[in-house]
């Protein structure tokens, strides 16, 4: 029975130590809050913190760093202490590091789909300082003093997926209501959207993997879909009306004037408004990973949302 470190308890870091204790793992979740996951230890934890990372890492044979700020706009501030006390406390502990990652650091400029050999390109704050942590991190392995992996995933959607995500409660609530979802970026780009349990998947099988590391590995995602196809899935699953109606770009630039959260989100706009597609080979010939079929994944969410209902009526 191995033991795992999960830092951050959010959409995936909760999900992620779910995922462990299920298969028999001890598990310890380290957030700032002392946040509590059913069957794990809790542990309060500065993320930026070395010295007590790796004191919380003690005995692991993981570190699964899935936290990030929620601050948008401060990414570049505060990425950094958090990939470097990441990287001291791995080296401290010698327990594994698994970076859980997105795509900006690729940048606007990228062939399409981007593989997991595609060279970082960032065009933006937000990955550049991804693209940063992931080059000390290499850079900490090439010297032999860590073993990391880094898992990329393209925005991500699943039961609970709150406003934060693209392809959230903010899509779901109004589209299952028969309404129109008010969306940022096209309605009709296809995008590539990685399901919660995937991505939690390809965390695991990462840090099983006794391959090489010092890699990047893509979650894989089912076929690309723009939202107003996703909306018309659902419509279909469901016998609502709902649709998607993108926000205008002028008014969101206009936001982003006064609300730093919104100008963040606008410099990575292009990712929603041209096809912005993945490729995963790599995970599903190596790891075994493959990708959610809509259907099934759409369920999921779809129950996600009438289950409360069903139970106060019931």
């Amino acid at each position: 029975m191995a033991v795992h470190l999960v830092v951050g308890a959010g959409y995936i870091g909760e999900a992620l130590a779910r995922a462990l204790v299920a298969r028999g793992d001890t598990v310890l979740v380290a957030t700032r809050s002392g946040t509590t996951v059913l069957g794990t230890t809790s542990i309060t934890v500065d993320a930026s913190d070395p010295d007590a990372l790796a004191a919380a890492a003690a005995g692991a044979a993981t570190i699964f760093l899935a936290t990030g700020p929620r601050q948008y706009h401060r990414w570049p501030e505060l990425w950094p202490p958090m990939h470097r006390a990441a990287i001291e406390a791995a080296h401290l502990s010698a327990a594994r590091l698994v970076l859980m990652g997105n795509l900006y650091g690729y940048g606007k400029d990228s062939a399409m789909p981007m593989s997991e050999t595609t060279p970082l390109h960032p065009t933006e704050p937000k990955g550049q300082v991804r693209a940063d942590g992931w080059e000390l991190a290499l850079a900490a392995q090439a010297r032999g003093e860590i073993d990391v992996v880094e898992v990329r995933a393209s925005d991500y959607f699943g039961p609970g997926a709150g406003r934060n995500s693209q392809l959230g409660s903010a899509f779901f609530g109004p589209v299952l209501a028969g309404r129109s979802a008010r969306i940022f970026g096209s309605a009709t780009e296809p995008h590539s959207w990685c399901y919660l349990a995937d991505i939690v998947a390809t965390l695991i099988a990462a840090a099983d993997h006794r391959g090489p590391w010092g890699r990047v590995w893509h979650v894989p995602a089912a076929e690309p879909l723009s939202r107003a196809e996703i909306a018309e899935q659902v419509n279909r699953l469901t016998g609502e009306e709902g649709s998607v109606k993108a926000l205008s770009p002028a008014f969101l630039r206009l936001l982003g004037v006064l609300v730093p959260f919104i100008r963040a989100a606008n410099d990575s706009s292009y990712q929603f408004n041209r096809p912005f597609l993945v490729d995963s080979i790599e995970t599903e010939r190596l790891l075994g990973v493959h990708a959610t079929p809509w259907a099934e994944s759409l369920a999921f969410v779809i129950e996600s949302y009438r289950a409360p209902a069903e139970r106060a009526d019931a």
